[in-house]
């Protein structure tokens, strides 16, 4: 079991969160409410209620009117300060974290002891492990959509294999699965002009064999668990490239890039 220091801080009347300091960071950056809506990629209301409660735990307003927008509270500054101060101390105490999502996953605890044992590995999605690699809570990020590198434009990209999927057809009623390049698995679909309804996303893979819907799922899983299904289309067609990520200088990602490729025959 590996534990990670998560930053909170402990006001007067209650707990502020990572969270709501991550609003406050984004109003004071973006200079409104709205702005830092747009800047987080979520409505303005959530905006609201993180500040209300992060002003309810501290017992102080933190934002005021700025002209048309809004801006930081002297109280506001001073603990968006204080939180970064500690951030930056966790920081210091954190070691290399590596973000990817069940496609990819036993490959990397695969490679991982043989670059250093203490790498830390996160499991999710793309688009939360492409978050967290925005937000600096991890190092290098394992992609198994390629389409996600239009949103890490200013990271270094290299290509560490491919996978190829299956597409499991019983109709056009589909689930799709939560993980690895379903967006290119539906494109394709779209392309051959198929008509088909998505009725739902699952996240287990024993859930989406047992659905009986349509589905694509990386080969690579059904393999792990000595499953066996023929697929509907080329799997060829439906191969997708993986991608390692990263903008960190540390010696240990290129040696685990090595570890990765040479595992993928990349």
């Amino acid at each position: 079991m590996r534990l990670e220091p998560v930053l909170q801080l402990k006001a007067e009347q209650g707990t502020v969160t990572a969270r709501q300091l991550e609003v406050l960071r984004a109003v004071d950056e973006a200079g409104s409410i709205n702005a830092a809506a747009s800047l987080l990629s979520v409505r303005a209301p959530v905006i609201f209620r993180h500040v209300r409660a992060a002003e309810e735990a501290v017992g102080a307003r933190l934002l005021g009117r700025a002209g048309r927008g809004s801006e930081l509270t002297p109280a506001g500054r001073e603990l968006l300060k204080e939180g970064e101060s500690l951030s930056r101390r966790l920081e210091a105490k954190r070691g290399m974290m590596v973000a990817c999502s069940p496609v990819s996953e036993e490959l990397l605890m695969a490679c991982i002891p043989k670059v250093d044992d203490s790498i830390g590995l996160v499991v999710s999605d793309d688009e939360r492990n492409v978050r967290s690699l925005l937000e600096g809570r991890a190092d290098l990020v394992i992609l198994d959509d390629p389409l996600h590198l239009l949103d890490l434009e200013e990271h270094r990209a290299v290509e560490i294999g491919h996978m190829d999927m299956v597409h499991v057809d019983r109709g056009p009623r589909y689930v799709r699965y939560r993980f690895g390049a379903q967006r290119i698995a539906f494109r394709h679909l779209d392309l051959a002009g198929a008509e088909y309804e998505v009725e739902g996303e699952l996240l287990s893979v024993n859930e989406l064999l047992d659905s009986g819907r349509s589905f694509f799922i990386d080969e690579v899983l059904l393999l792990r668990r000595g499953v066996s299904m023929q697929s509907s289309t080329d799997p060829r067609l439906l191969r997708h490239a993986v991608m390692a990520v990263h903008d960190s200088d540390d010696p240990r990602v290129e040696a685990l890039l090595r570890e990765l490729r040479g595992k993928m025959g990349g």
